[in-house]
């Protein structure tokens, strides 16, 4: 009996301490080629946690690991819902593709929670509209203290009402809590920095009845730093003027980002913790600086920064993760050796050897770029340097037998040397050259050793990657016309712009 007591109770806690959500769903009337991401939506470098496809009968299924109970951003079609999760659970979400995101059902373990969830968006739908900004902002001290806490009132008791209809738990109505009082927060801001504006008394002050309320809404400071971004768009928002002030004496040069400034001014500000700052420059680089354009010398700097002014673990290997995405591995090192597979299912690799530098292709079918736009500029390309260069693609496809009608259809008659990834998105190979959905089609050169020879690109027009391709071969290619080019939409809206709102920048 004590054994099994021990076998039960070590059970129950890998449960309650699994951060794996197993999610299967489906969107009926959708399309094949439409991809399903799941985005944790309050963190730092808010990369997709999990890329599924989607089958003939709109069904989808995978699994993940949950960084932290929370908010999550699902995106298919691109279109975008956000839904309560937490680790350990069995998520399932379903609906029609022509009404996603409008409607969807979510069931498993995390319907009760996003039934509260879209309980409380229904009332806040219908009360915000009721809510005149301007006449609260032009109020004295004392009537948009009484507003702001009737306010607060309100979705409060709406909080409650909606917690005994759906019976959450304590952690998704303490996260609700939170955004209330982060949203409060946002308010006050508004009328601290307008309400002199708006009533023509520009040496107006809050009074201490204001600050006091601001010091009672933010008791629980560290949890809603690392839980919600608008509280860290309510700490930015104090800080803009200080910071364009400073950041006017320190750029005169006009050289220095906007992170490597707000570093240098975080350091002046003694009275915000260490979190506060590494979360708050953390937003600043993640949105202002951190580029697929950015020389090496630059991205080597962010990492510079980022290595020296963060200190939160977490925070910091969010950062270099997302940099690393961007900008692939550095020059110099050797390329990753994951295993890739030909059509017949012999292994192969990504660099035969053979004394050629290689420029490799990253794609899949799903990609809307590849037959469109990226098929006919690589033959030119291909075409113009195979004397003297390697062409390898590589296939990211969900399955080998995917892989092989894609590179049948799309590559026929393309030299070079058609790879598959084993494993898509999952596999090693993806994961040491940090390709995501987004990140495709992407090109990368390696040199004669099989050393990375240059960053990632994403148009084969680039003049950076024609000097590479030409510097490598000695070919001189010609110019090519403003219409060839290849453009990705890398930098599309994303998981990210869940978080921005104007950031601190240098003047």
């Amino acid at each position: 009996m004590k054994t099994y007591f021990l076998v039960f109770l070590f059970a129950v806690m890998a449960v309650s301490c699994s951060k794996k959500v197993e999610v299967t769903g489906n969107f009926a009337g959708g399309s094949p080629l439409e991809r399903v991401e799941i985005i944790e939506a309050s963190g730092v470098g808010t990369l997709p946690l999990i890329n599924m496809g989607v089958d003939p009968k709109g069904s989808f299924s995978g699994s993940f690991d949950a960084p932290k109970n929370g908010m999550y951003l699902i995106s298919y079609a691109g279109k975008q819902a956000m839904v309560y999760l937490k680790g350990g659970q069995k998520f399932n979400i379903s609906g029609q593709a022509a009404n996603f995101p409008q409607q969807f059902t979510v069931t498993g373990d995390a319907q009760k929670n996003n039934e509260f969830i879209a309980e409380t968006v229904k009332f806040i739908q219908e009360y915000a509209p009721k809510i005149n900004m301007q006449e609260l902002i032009a109020k004295d001290e004392a009537g948009f203290l009484k507003g702001v806490e009737k306010i607060k009132t309100d979705i409060g008791n709406n909080i409650e009402s909606a917690a005994k209809k759906t019976s959450p738990d304590s952690d998704a109505i303490q996260w609700k809590k939170d955004e209330l009082n982060a949203s409060i927060l946002s308010v006050m801001a508004q009328y601290e920095n307008n309400h002199g504006m708006a009533t023509g008394n520009p040496s107006f002050k809050v009074t201490k009845n204001f600050l006091d309320l601001e010091k009672k809404l933010t008791t629980d400071h560290d949890r809603l730093l690392r839980n919600q971004p608008i509280f860290r768009n309510y700490l930015l928002g104090k800080l803009t003027n200080g910071f364009q002030e400073f950041a006017a004496s320190q750029n005169k040069d006009g050289k220095s980002t906007s992170s490597e400034i707000f570093a240098k001014y975080l350091e002046t500000k003694k009275d915000l913790s260490q979190l506060t700052k590494d979360y708050l420059l953390a937003f600043v680089i993640s949105s202002q600086d951190v580029s697929p354009n950015e020389s090496p010398e630059r991205a080597e700097s962010i990492n510079k920064l980022i290595e020296k002014n963060i200190k939160d673990s977490e925070v910091k290997k969010d950062l270099q993760r997302i940099q690393f995405v961007i900008n692939g591995p550095k020059i110099g090192e050797a390329a990753s050796s994951g295993k890739l597979v030909k059509a017949d299912g012999n292994t192969d690799k990504l660099f035969d050897g053979k004394g050629k530098p290689t420029m490799v292709m990253f794609y899949a079918s799903w990609n809307p770029y590849i037959s469109e736009a990226a098929i006919p500029v690589l033959k030119e390309v291909v075409n113009f340097y195979k004397s003297k260069m390697n062409f390898t693609y590589v296939n990211l496809d969900d399955t080998q037998e995917q892989f092989v009608k894609t590179s049948n259809a799309m590559l026929k008659g393309i030299p070079g040397t058609n790879l598959y990834a084993d494993g898509g998105l999952n596999s090693k190979i993806a994961k040491d050259f940090g390709i995501y959905g987004f990140k495709m089609p992407s090109f990368i050169v390696l040199d004669k050793d099989g050393k990375i020879a240059s960053r990632f690109f994403y148009n084969l027009a680039d003049p950076e990657i024609v000097s590479v391709l030409d510097k490598m071969t000695g070919l001189k290619a010609p110019t090519v016309a403003p219409e060839a080019h290849l453009q990705n939409d890398l930098l599309a809206p994303s998981a990210q712009d869940l978080q921005k709102q104007p950031a601190p920048t240098a003047k």
